[in-house]
């Protein structure tokens, strides 16, 4: 049987592997995660963290932050909580600043933070407009710009930015939130091209339904009562739009993480990834 090695092509070529889960290891790197504290932020912050990484969490939310840091911290990994508030330059570089100051080095930068706004387009305000761009779209581009310039430094690496799926599906009452991320989209793409060429490699999630604090929005009915009705009939028709009829936890975001962070996505730059259980599938 004839193997093909990739030296037709002059390509290195990688044999002897001693696990196949090797590439997925991130010992000596060091994270940041920017809306870290919860949800998704915080899956990710987790599980980089078990595959090797020194993570710094930054969030609006300070005191789960370092929540977040101690629970890590108290599993035998490696972490530091770091108040940011991701729509302000100044936090986001003082964030990417405190990993190269106590790690000298930055490998992996997870844009992660976003918030919610439900309601017509035509009834759109001017400060709840600038209030998404701020937080969903503002912090994506301050947070890639920050890492890009660390790594540029070193030996290049990985920025995963967090778009939704709303990018997918146009639907009524979620259109801020979608022009928001759906901007997230075309930065990640564009920064792909323009740092590939130093080692940097940008992609962006596009997560379907997520249960997590994020949702929660939809447990409460208009007077401000907590309606668990409510809720279990959002999650049911959400759950009813996939066709393997599930719909997804922080840990199932933060898998994909971990791939993007690692060597075992080294082939993958600019891509928008979308662990949705099929809640949306673009054409």
């Amino acid at each position: 049987m004839t193997v093909f090695d990739g030296t037709l092509v002059g390509l290195p070529v990688e044999v002897g592997m001693s696990d196949v889960f090797d590439p997925f290891r991130l010992d000596g790197r060091v994270a940041c995660v920017a809306g870290g504290a919860s949800g998704i932020g915080r899956a990710s912050a987790e599980v980089l963290a078990r595959a090797g990484a020194s993570v710094v969490i930054g969030d609006i939310d300070a005191d789960g932050a370092e929540t977040v840091a101690k629970q890590i911290a108290s599993e035998g990994g490696r972490a530091v909580g770091v108040r940011a508030d991701v729509s302000r330059r100044a936090d986001v570089d003082a964030l990417v600043q405190r990993a190269l100051d106590v790690h000298g080095r930055l490998d992996v930068m997870c844009n992660v933070a976003g918030i919610a706004a439900d309601g017509p387009l035509e009834d759109v305000e001017e400060d709840e407009f600038d209030r998404l761009v701020a937080v969903n779209l503002k912090s994506a581009l301050f947070g890639t710009q920050a890492a890009v310039r660390a790594m540029k430094r070193g030996d290049g690496g990985s920025i995963i930015n967090v778009a939704s799926a709303a990018i997918d599906m146009p639907v009524a009452g979620y259109g801020l939130y979608a022009l928001t991320k759906s901007a997230v989209s075309m930065l990640t793409q564009t920064f792909a091209t323009e740092v590939g060429s130093h080692g940097i490699r940008v992609n962006a999630l596009a997560p379907g339904l997520t249960l997590t604090a994020f949702t929660s929005r939809h447990m409460y009915a208009e007077d401000g009562s907590i309606d668990q009705a409510r809720y279990d009939a959002f999650v049911e028709r959400m759950r009813a739009g996939s066709p393997i009829g599930r719909v997804g936890e922080a840990i199932d975001q933060a898998w994909l993480v971990l791939y993007l962070a690692s060597d075992a996505s080294r082939f993958c730059t600019g891509q928008i990834w979308r662990a949705n259980g099929g809640q949306a599938l673009p054409g």
